[in-house]
């Protein structure tokens, strides 16, 4: 079971989902997008909290509403971390988790820390929740078939761009084939032009010779 939620509406169309337990989590992290970002209470155990970004924006292009939103529920769904205050919540893109054979169940660690970002959650906001939690819908959704249509949209899109590519270049290429053609053929005028001129004057210096011999 994944439960989806939606953001603020004041931060735009955002879902924000979640795992039901540890076993749907493992499946999320198998699963994800390169949009999603993940959020987990540091330290201690807690829910696995996914924003799914727009194409083209990033961990650090989100706004404070959302951040504070996903950060939010992570810690009203962490045993320990919904008690505490202060509570550190940290969270990077789904691409930087790092799944080992010996990690138990749901645990996960991190390709490069360096991508990890850390957010202090000083209390447990109720209105905040309580907001998210009318917004709460559970669907079993297929996530395996979901990835694979996701991996193939982006595949033709990277297709469709590779061919926009290939188009643009064969332009130029034709456009500079035409200049060097244009500017061949100029300077073929020129160089005829030349040699007309000096038809002519030689042509004028044989009319003077002709002319001379009948004086």
């Amino acid at each position: 079971m994944v439960l989806y939620f939606k953001a603020r509406p004041d931060a735009g169309d955002y879902t924000i989902y979640m795992g039901a337990d540890k076993y749907e989590n493992e499946e999320l992290i198998k699963y994800g997008l390169p949009e999603d970002v993940w959020f987990h209470v540091d330290k201690v155990s807690s829910a696995h909290v996914y924003l799914r970004l727009k194409k083209g924006e990033t961990i650090d292009t989100i706004s404070e509403g959302l951040l504070e939103d996903c950060a939010q529920l992570v810690k009203a769904h962490s045993i320990q971390g919904n008690k505490m205050n202060n509570v550190e919540v940290v969270y990077t893109p789904w691409s930087n988790l790092k799944k080992a054979p010996s990690m138990d169940v749901g645990q996960v660690g991190f390709h490069n820390p360096r991508m990890v970002r850390v957010l202090t959650v000083e209390k447990r906001v109720n209105e905040i929740i309580n907001r998210l939690n009318k917004t709460r819908v559970e669907r079993r959704p297929d996530l395996k078939a979901e990835k694979e249509a996701s991996n193939a949209a982006e595949k033709a899109e990277r297709k469709m761009q590779l061919k926009e590519k290939k188009r643009k270049e064969e332009m130029e290429r034709l456009e500079k084939e035409k200049w060097a053609e244009l500017r061949s053929y100029k300077g073929l005028m020129v160089a005829e032009k030349m040699t007309s001129n000096r038809q002519i004057a030689s042509a004028g210096r044989s009319m003077q010779e002709m002319e001379d011999e009948f004086v």
